[in-house]
């Protein structure tokens, strides 16, 4: 099909002029939000303190005398000890001191923050011109202040436009209530650049950040424009990490699962395909960046080495980041495991985007391209459980070669559905034992393989946890946007607003609640609460049909009643927990039905649009 071309985009304005980017998405236009400070103080030396509540990306707007000729103003993320904006902060949390002059004797004076030489760089997204430079800040001080009035001091934040009331989610356990504002502000706060960044340090895209932002943004706001604007970004301006490149394969499936649109996958089916990696197979299906395959003619075909292309190096291995190697040293993110060229959590990804590119090709009725991806899907299954296996162990190893295993390479299997049935328990029982030995990162797919597992009084815990490898621990430092990593002792040079950190804005409506689309556009929806140690919790979800309403409350182990409100167009797949029962009775709308039960859930398809309510009772 033909596909749009755009010359000129801001996302490329530093870029070759003359690389054309073919596009389907139609993203919206940045907008600005005036925000009043939530508490101010006027110290004694003439300096006035501001808190706006959160952080936001954007400037400060200031109404001041005519009179006033200089302007000096401090921006910051963070409070010292003595509730001053903290001027060395560690690692890449923001402080700068502006001073401005007022030459044009203004009343409105608007902050003009100067350009960072990095995230301004190549390869970062600029600012639109009309929108000018922002930085993310929650406080301001003013400087000889005493004559202004905060009232008519605002925060300026810029981001992609945003229904705060589209979603929400509220349980009896203030710490996930408090972790879920956390994530879902996050996504909104992050989209200050109209595509999916990597934080304020570089302001680049980055495929597996995409992966969660994107996830996040589709569970927190009706919004999907952004997010496939940001894939097809990517797929054209890859980025190096071997499993980057393959997230673009998963990330078409979810942009076609939650909007029903396929002009997307039609118009990149060939990248999509180059993106699987296939082209580095060897005979039993495994792949290596380290082959003779990975040739720089290989890699053109992924759009690296471009005369856009901002890296010194091709393919690499990433498993998590950062490395212990980046931390002086330390273990790093990636629980020692042994890189080798055949890399099993590198391979987890490509037998995943195998089996999405079977799909994508069904969607598309391309037959032969189905079956050949299916099978080559299958031989990398039964590959990886013959050779990267230990049976001794009962685990999986890093590696062709490897003795070690790692929390990666057992967690991404788990979560692909790579690890047979019998062989579950020890892998799991090994999971759980290296508790979040992972990155920000890597607890999305920790988490889905816990819930994946029906682990889901393991996976509240990891949410909820109040040690400094949690969500709690952001809350705590001060942040109101997730960190880049866990703290400053884990990434020496962490930023404060990284969206690859807010996995739980997707983990609870898709996992806790268990809302997920069955059939592309949510026609279908799956509705499968696993709920965990909670008492009662109520969610309202986005869908492209509609917001749809799940509502539960669980007295102990004996009750459970849930109540679901479907818009017009959605049919939805209900699972009630089994509660210990060797029968599937379940009271839905006031009747006695018999359901039918798979593992641990009572299970009734094809449930019509609008309100239903089913009730299971150990007593009755």
């Amino acid at each position: 099909m033909d596909c749009l071309i755009e010359f000129n985009l801001f996302l490329s304005k530093n870029l070759d002029a003359n690389v054309a980017i073919k596009y389907t998405a139609k993203p919206k236009e940045l907008m600005e939000t005036f925000i009043n400070p939530v508490k101010t103080k006027l110290n004694d030396d003439g300096a006035m303190i501001l808190d706006f509540g959160k952080a936001a990306f954007g400037t400060l707007l200031i109404s001041a005398s005519q009179k006033t000729k200089l302007i000096v103003v401090h921006l910051g993320e963070q409070l010292n000890s003595d509730g001053r904006i903290e001027r060395e902060p560690q690692g890449t949390i923001r402080y700068i001191r502006i001073e401005q002059l007022n030459e044009a004797m203004k009343k409105f004076i608007r902050i003009d923050i100067p350009r960072d030489e990095r995230n301004t760089g190549p390869g970062a997204i600029r600012m639109p011109d009309h929108i000018g430079e922002v930085y993310p800040f929650r406080y301001a001080e003013i400087e000889n202040a005493s004559d202004l009035n905060p009232v008519h001091i605002k925060q300026i934040m810029v981001h992609y436009p945003f229904d705060d009331e589209a979603s929400y989610f509220e349980s009896n356990d203030k710490s996930l209530n408090d972790v879920w504002e956390l994530c879902k502000y996050s996504i909104k706060a992050t989209t200050f650049c109209g595509v999916y960044v990597d934080g304020d340090r570089e302001r680049v895209p980055y495929e597996g950040d995409a992966y969660i932002n994107q996830l996040s943004h589709y569970c927190v706001d009706s919004e999907y424009e952004m997010a496939r604007y940001t894939h097809e970004y990517l797929i054209q301006h890859p980025t190096w990490p071997t499993e980057w490149n393959l997230f673009c394969v998963l990330n078409a499936w979810e942009d076609y699962m939650y909007t029903g649109q396929r002009k997307s996958l039609e118009c990149f089916y060939d990248d999509l395909k180059s993106k699987t990696l296939i082209g580095l197979a060897r005979s039993d299906g495994l792949i290596s960046t380290e082959s003779e395959l990975c040739t720089k003619e290989f890699e053109e075909r992924l759009h690296m080495h471009s005369s856009d292309y901002i890296f010194n190096h091709g393919l690499t291995d990433l498993v998590d980041w950062p490395p212990g190697s980046f931390t002086g040293g330390g273990q790093g993110e990636r629980d020692n495991h042994e890189m080798l060229p055949v890399n099993t959590v590198v391979n987890a990804f490509h037998y995943r985007a195998l089996v999405l590119m079977a799909k994508i090709a069904f969607v598309l009725e391309n037959s032969a391209d189905q079956i050949y991806f299916n099978e080559q899907a299958n031989k990398v299954k039964a590959t990886i459980n013959y050779l990267l296996f230990d049976i001794e162990s009962g685990l999986y190893v890093d590696g062709e070669g490897s003795k070690h295993s790692s929390l990666h390479s057992n967690m991404f299997m788990l979560a692909f559905g790579l690890v047979d049935e019998s062989r579950q328990e020890k892998v799991i029982e090994f999971i759980k034992s290296r508790k979040m030995a992972c990155s920000v990162y890597g607890a999305q797919f920790l988490l889905e393989a816990m819930y994946q597992s029906n682990e889901d009084d393991y996976a509240l815990e990891l949410m909820t946890a109040d040690h400094d490898r949690g969500w709690l621990n952001m809350i705590k430092a001060g942040s109101t946007i997730t960190l880049e990593a866990w703290d400053v002792k884990y990434k020496n040079n962490l930023d404060w607003n990284h969206a690859w950190g807010a996995a739980p804005a997707n983990i609870i409506p898709r996992y806790l609640m268990g809302l997920r689309p069955l059939e592309p556009g949510f026609k279908k929806i799956l509705i499968k609460p696993q709920t965990g140690s909670l008492e009662n919790g109520k969610i309202k979800l986005p869908t492209v049909l509609g917001p749809v309403f799940v509502e539960f409350i669980k007295s102990s182990e004996n009750s459970f009643s849930l109540d679901v409100d479907l818009p017009t167009g959605i049919v939805a797949r209900v699972e009630i927990p089994l509660l210990g029962l060797d029968h599937g009775n379940v009271i839905v709308d006031g009747k006695e039905l018999r359901g039918d039960i798979t593992e641990n859930f009572v299970v009734f398809d094809n449930i019509d649009s609008g309100k239903h309510r089913f009730e299971r009772n150990v007593e009755k």
